[in-house]
């Protein structure tokens, strides 16, 4: 049995279809709410919370590979109480800010989950993914209503990652032998900045979106109203105030583990076209 958490976002459904498209199985999809969850024929929807340990007990029931998301809720209760469940390998989520900014508060925390992980017994795959492609979501109610997206370092050019690769990178690891006490750092095939990510949004919908380079400060103020004021000086960091050689390294992990190229950005906004109609 594998167990998904996250089944429903942008990589654990992208997993579920990966798993059940390669036979792999039985298969396990954990949500808040199983009544809602759509899921590929034969995969069973199961209730959970992170926020509420207890409460997976029942989802980790005959469970033995585990994917998880790290820091949606207390992470070492999650990895104790699916070490108790009997759960052998976990392949787990983090970042690649890790490595590239370990300063940072998030990405000490995502190293603390890490080294749980590593300490809990259960065999581990640690994937470490770049920005994601799915990040431009924050722009789609201004790019529905017609207005200008204002972002910070509109020049700045980062590997960013489909989760789509993310979900099939999990995929091998969790049925192929040979990942197990591995760490694989995760980045798309190219570079590309947040002015040509407008760009390839507009193409998909085949009409012009507004655009404007805002100071660090003026995003900042719009960040921290939503994250709080450390996540949003983290995020501006490692998205062009603070950015390194090594957060901005195109790697080629993807293919290597999966055997197919990584997706690039303008694929990402060709599916996604309708989140921003």
């Amino acid at each position: 049995m594998i167990l998904v958490t996250g089944a429903t976002g942008n990589i654990g459904s992208a997993l579920l279809k990966e798993l059940h498209a390669c036979g792999a199985g039985p298969l396990r999809g954990l949500t808040r709410d199983a009544s809602r969850a759509v899921f590929p024929e034969g995969v069973e929807a199961v209730e959970g919370d992170f926020a509420q340990p207890a409460s997976l007990k029942p989802a980790l029931q005959g469970v033995r590979s585990l994917f998880l998301v790290s820091r949606l809720g207390s992470d070492a209760d999650i990895l104790e109480a699916a070490r108790q469940a009997g759960v052998k390998h976990v392949v787990l989520v983090s970042s690649i800010t890790v490595q590239t900014h370990p300063h940072l508060g998030p990405a000490g925390e995502n190293r603390a989950v890490e080294q749980l992980l590593k300490a809990s017994g259960m065999a581990w795959t640690i994937l470490r993914p770049t920005q994601f492609a799915s990040n431009a979501l924050m722009w789609a109610a201004s790019i529905r209503r017609h207005e200008t997206v204002r972002v910070p370092y509109t020049e700045t050019a980062l590997p960013t990652i489909h989760p789509a690769d993310i979900a099939a990178v999990a995929r091998v690891a969790l049925t192929e032998p040979g990942h197990q006490e591995r760490t694989y750092a995760l980045t798309g095939p190219e570079p590309v900045t947040a002015r040509q990510q407008v760009e390839a949004i507009a193409a998909a919908l085949g009409r012009e979106v507004s655009f404007a380079e805002i100071s660090r400060r003026q995003a900042h103020a719009q960040m921290a109203a939503v994250f709080g004021a450390e996540a949003a000086e983290a995020v501006l960091d490692v998205t062009g105030g603070d950015v390194n050689d090594e957060l901005l390294l195109v790697r080629d992990t993807v293919s290597q583990i999966t055997g197919t190229p990584a997706r690039p950005f303008q694929l990402w906004a060709s599916e996604n076209a309708n989140a921003f109609r």
